[in-house]
């Protein structure tokens, strides 16, 4: 049938119907507009006030758990983000990390495929390319005073398409720098038409060369005045600052000068956002940022650090902090021993029923040809995520805090145990099977184990669930009424980890 443009026409030219379609699209373009304004008018993700240990975020009490890439969406072009973020949203997952842009690594470093290490010909930075050759890796030089559109538009777009899959984007503005890491940086003097970042890589991460702290304070004031508007925004200042060897007082020096630059450049804009820090160096030494009021998140890194907080030693000694502890890198996947799916599994169940607030897993299986991370090993890891994000969200966690007192026996050598509790109302418990933990990552230790666990129970009526962390699945329920005290329970056989859910009634 052809189509009829004479009466087409017609429509058009008639005054009255013309008016109506005219005020049809005036009132969607209003509505659009309503749409974008709420969404970058929301209040941005902050600390829960009911409970600090936890977030509140689009108005409802969150953890952030996530197996993420290795932090170079933004600055490697050829990473398709958005096939990322439905791959975690697919799996219920909240949370990703970025580096965005001063620091990058070469390509192929630690692994092929590694999205922090981007062709030559695929990176894109804050700032923009000069009209003189002579780049590093190719290309023309970096000119420091004009920074790239096309950036800042990827870099937006990164957001807000996490946003609208409910996912929250942690921005890292550095990381300590390494000796094939520095000379490739925009901020190095070759790469830069202005000569600035005449030192070594140590010299990065301190006030020694005021010419390049200028140039950073630039950077991480033009990143936050962009995203400012965003509500699934979180930032963080530093990762692994002496890494190549900075001093730590020189270090935590130039973190207080970041952080104070944070707090300023924000007070003239609308909207405040969370800060994170990590610590390194000794507890309560001069790189330890916990009790700053200014520093809202705690980060530790790996199960047990080594030089800095690791993960469990964070829930061992900065839950008092009352601020959320967050363990926003492990050791980069595929790089753990034995059973590497059940290796990774183990370290997030053990942090978030133990108390922490965000998990982060550094997955080295999404790459640029590969953003999804469709692999079968994958599909194992993201589903004991999404069943420890099932597991916690399961119970009202803001009324949980962390709680080892109701496990009074039971937990033989080799087994590590971690609960959080509302005393006498519901009691999450999670125990798992591996060898000495006092590294960066857990080694599972898989067997036939059927564990007696005594636990101090008020007296009750209550419904215990033993679930399995890898699928999820309710292994077993029981239902009991206790006379108060201690009650001895039988774990189902399992031949590596098995968490507990007891709620009364």
């Amino acid at each position: 049938m052809q189509p009829n443009f004479e009466n087409r026409s017609a429509e058009v030219c008639n005054p009255r119907k013309g008016n109506v379609v005219v005020l049809k699209i005036i009132k969607i373009l209003a509505l659009s507009l309503v749409i974008v304004v709420t969404r970058l008018n929301a209040e941005p993700i902050k600390v829960h006030p009911s409970n600090p240990h936890y977030f509140l975020f689009k108005g409802q009490p969150t953890v952030l758990i996530t197996s993420a890439e290795h932090y170079g969406a933004v600055i490697n072009r050829d990473f398709d983000y958005v096939a990322y973020f439905d791959a975690l949203k697919s799996y219920g997952l909240n949370y990703t990390r970025i580096y965005p842009g001063e620091l990058f690594e070469p390509v192929g470093k630690f692994m092929k495929g590694n999205t922090l290490g981007p062709k030559p010909a695929s990176l894109i930075v804050p700032w923009a390319r000069s009209k003189v050759p002579g780049y590093m890796l190719g290309g023309n030089k970096f000119d420091l005073d004009q920074w790239d559109p096309a950036y800042f538009a990827r870099l937006k777009d990164f957001v807000a398409k996490g946003a609208e899959r409910g996912i929250v984007v942690e921005i890292c503005f550095f990381n300590g720098q390494y000796s094939d890491t520095w000379p490739i940086s925009p901020l190095y003097y070759e790469n830069n038409i202005q000569g600035v970042g005449r030192c070594d890589p140590e010299d990065v991460q301190t006030l020694r060369h005021q010419d390049l702290v200028r140039r950073e304070d630039d950077y991480v004031r033009k990143i936050i005045q962009e995203v400012n508007a965003y509500d699934n925004v979180i930032l963080e200042i530093c990762d692994e600052a002496m890494v190549g060897g900075t001093p730590i007082s020189e270090a935590s020096a130039w973190v207080g000068h970041l952080l104070e630059l944070i707090q300023l450049t924000e007070s003239n804009l609308p909207n405040r956002h969370l800060v994170a820090q990590q610590v390194e160096g000794p507890l309560g030494g001069p790189y330890d940022w916990s009790s700053n009021p200014d520093v809202s998140i705690i980060v530790a890194q790996y199960a047990w650090g080594q030089g800095w907080l690791g993960g469990m030693q964070a829930l061992d000694h900065e839950y008092g902090k009352n601020k959320p502890l967050e363990f926003n890198e492990t050791n980069y996947y595929p790089m753990y021993k034995g059973d590497k799916v059940a290796d990774s599994r183990v370290e997030a169940w053990e942090f978030i029923v133990g108390g922490g607030g965000s998990f982060n897993q550094l997955n080295g299986l999404y790459t640029a040809e590969n953003p999804a991370g469709k692999t079968a090993d994958n599909a194992q890891i993201l589903g004991a995520l999404k069943a420890l994000k099932d597991f916690i969200y399961s119970f009202d966690f803001l009324k949980m805090h962390q709680d080892k007192s109701f496990i009074v026996g039971g937990v033989t050598s080799g087994a590590y145990c971690r609960g959080i509790s509302e005393p006498g109302q519901q009691y999450g418990l999670y125990l798992h099977h591996s060898t000495d933990g006092k590294e960066a990552a857990y080694t599972v230790t898989p067997g036939s184990y059927i564990e007696k666990l005594v636990l101090d129970l008020p007296a009750g009526g209550y419904k215990a669930d033993w679930v399995d962390p890898a699928s999820g699945a309710v292994v077993r329920t029981d239902t009991f009424t206790h006379h108060g005290g201690n009650r001895t329970f039988t774990a189902p056989q399992h031949s590596i980890d098995i968490a507990l859910r007891i709620k009364r009634g």
